[in-house]
């Protein structure tokens, strides 16, 4: 068996990206834009990463249906085939099982690779050398990888994974113990300190039929509709809907298979990670990465000595520590006495909140929408 012919990448480009408004929009999302300006969207860096080491016919992108254009315009050597369309969202567990039940027809002994399309990586040799570690694991054991990152700060806006044993004969994978999702500050501070958890980077590998099966054994709204998934994918393209699609219901990956499974395990990585998530992550990894703990910032992002960035714009601060902002081409903020804010304006919509305030944000991007300014 040919194992780098058969392994498979799977991009989760659907999401909508709110926690990044207004510069992310609906009929815009973040993985279509180029969030730090780096010169290439946050999509199609993570094209960029994984092509690398995983042949062009091997990689899948799932995203929205009214998606589809950008899709199209920004990964132009994509296979259609290759695209898989969802109606509606469904969360990650329904592109995955979607996609894997689809890889599955073609390279029954596929081990995938699922990666988010809204995250920055440095270091790619050590990237490359990990994801594949990950994919010859899977592709010998039965189970699911998650790469874990050690966690630079109490961050509460990521996942996090506790390690257990070592996995005989690997040094660097061990068994899983704990999921917990978006901790508050002190339980954060209290899995940073213990050197126990690691962030889930939502980068995770199986192997195809080991992961199907687990999906029919532990989701039983599953149970009905996936064997007819399985069959619809031996039998027509990738460009055939599901016609129950949208009647699956609204789950995670993690909390609806891997916390279950009894092989999830986790491999600590080598590499540099950031997600771009929200704001507040987006500032914080900034500043993390001019003192080395993260990627390094694109040059449009930069960082002074009060810890205000400033990204694909200029400003000018007086009195002012820990803002981010980011304006639209040719725009310049002056900004006096403001500290812990986040100043986003994109398409006629400025956004002024503090940036630790998720709750102010959600319900800003919710009248937004009552008010019609997002079109």
């Amino acid at each position: 068996m040919n194992k780098l012919a058969n392994n498979y990448c799977v991009i989760l480009a659907g999401g909508v990206g709110s926690r990044l408004w207004p510069v992310s929009r609906s009929h815009q999302p973040k993985q279509f834009l180029d969030i730090p300006g780096s010169g290439r969207t946050l999509l199609q860096q993570t094209y960029d990463r994984f092509i690398r080491f995983i042949k062009p016919e091997n990689i899948f992108v799932s995203t929205q249906e009214s998606y589809l254009q950008m899709l199209e315009a920004q990964l132009p050597q994509l296979p259609r085939q290759q695209m898989l369309l969802e109606p509606v969202r469904r969360g990650t567990l329904a592109p995955v099982a979607w996609a894997t039940s689809a890889i599955a027809h073609l390279c029954p002994d596929a081990a995938i690779v699922v990666t988010p399309a809204d995250q920055e990586i440095s270091n790619l040799e050590a990237f490359e050398k990990d994801i594949l570690h990950g994919l010859e694991f899977a592709h010998s054991h039965q189970g699911v990888v998650n790469m874990g990152v050690r966690p630079t700060r109490p961050e509460t806006g990521y996942g996090y994974v506790q390690v257990g044993e070592p996995v005989e004969g690997e040094e660097r994978i061990m068994k899983t113990k704990t999921f917990t999702e978006k901790p508050d500050e002190s339980f954060a501070r209290l899995f940073m300190e213990s050197g126990e958890f690691y962030w889930n980077t939502g980068l995770f590998v199986f192997g195809a039929t080991y992961m199907m099966e687990n999906i029919i054994k532990h989701v039983p709204e599953y149970r009905d509709e996936f064997p007819e998934l399985a069959d619809l994918s031996a039998t027509a393209s990738t460009e055939v809907v599901p016609q129950y699609y949208e009647a699956l219901p609204m789950l995670s990956l993690e909390h609806a298979v891997l916390e279950h499974t009894g092989h999830s395990y986790i491999m600590p990585c080598r590499f540099g990670w950031a997600d771009v998530g929200s704001w507040l992550s987006v500032g914080e990894d900034a500043v993390a990465g001019v003192s080395g703990n993260t990627p390094q910032p694109p040059t449009d992002v930069k960082v002074d000595g009060r810890e205000n960035v400033t990204i694909h714009c200029e400003a000018l601060f007086d009195n002012a520590a820990g803002n981010i902002v980011r304006l639209s081409s040719g725009r310049q903020a002056m900004i006096s006495g403001l500290d812990g804010f986040v100043i986003a304006e994109e398409g006629g919509v400025l956004m002024i909140c503090p940036k630790d305030d998720d709750a102010a944000m959600r319900r800003l991007h919710t009248l937004s929408n009552l008010d019609k300014i997002e079109v």
